[in-house]
């Protein structure tokens, strides 16, 4: 009797060393798994550019108001104020950096303090209606989308070009004006943001706690 409880107790060691084992190898890997997650967790960062121009009579607007640039300043509040998820930097009045998703063509237009519709655009301080044989002409990516459509809602894409001329144009005039778009997105998405909006953001212990589960 004595060595049939001492087999069966020998057993029940064997059993219970090995639930002990298996559980510390689950522990382990759940451990280990954590640590990858926490060591190798990178926030989504949006950056990419679009580029533009703004014709008013026949006139390119300069935009060369500073106010219409943003400062280093704006990447401390990256991703919680309308100017930190789309903006201009350091004077370049032709290209658009867009840091949040779903970001409109009105987005941009009212940071930079203008608005824009269906057919019309005012700056700081003229609004621009129909007028005569003047208008709102839309031209994206070389598809003249005058009187079709407001934009004013619609998402600004990668490398979009876009422009925007308010007078009596004709479509060759439109054309010619639509060349000095600059064409630099694509160039711009390859480079670190001036003000280090993209690509600087190192996550937190708290932010990398929170993504573990």
């Amino acid at each position: 009797m004595s060595e049939e409880c001492d087999q069966s107790d020998h057993i029940r060691s064997i059993v219970t060393t090995k639930w002990a084992f298996l559980a510390y190898g689950v522990l382990a890997a759940a451990v280990l798994l954590l640590g990858i997650r926490f060591i190798t967790y990178n926030p989504h960062e949006t950056h990419y550019h679009a580029n533009f121009a703004v014709y008013i009579n026949g006139q390119r607007e300069e935009f060369e108001n500073p106010q219409y640039y943003e400062e280093v300043k704006v990447c401390s509040l990256h991703g919680t104020t309308p100017q930190a998820r789309t903006h201009m930097h350091d004077e370049e009045n032709g290209v658009i950096h867009i840091h949040d998703d779903a970001v409109t063509w009105g987005d941009f237009f009212n940071n930079l303090g203008w608005s824009i519709g269906p057919d019309f655009i005012r700056s700081l301080d003229i609004l621009y209606v129909p007028d005569g044989d003047k208008q709102l002409n839309i031209v994206l990516n070389g598809e003249n989308l005058t009187g079709l459509t407001s934009i004013a809602n619609q998402v600004i894409s990668d490398k979009d070009r876009m422009l925007i001329s308010y007078g009596s144009e004709d479509q060759s005039v439109l054309d010619r004006q639509f060349k000095t778009v600059p064409d630099t997105a694509g160039e711009y998405n390859q480079k670190p943001d001036p003000a280090a909006c993209a690509g600087g953001h190192e996550a937190s212990a708290g932010e990398r706690l929170k993504h573990l589960f």
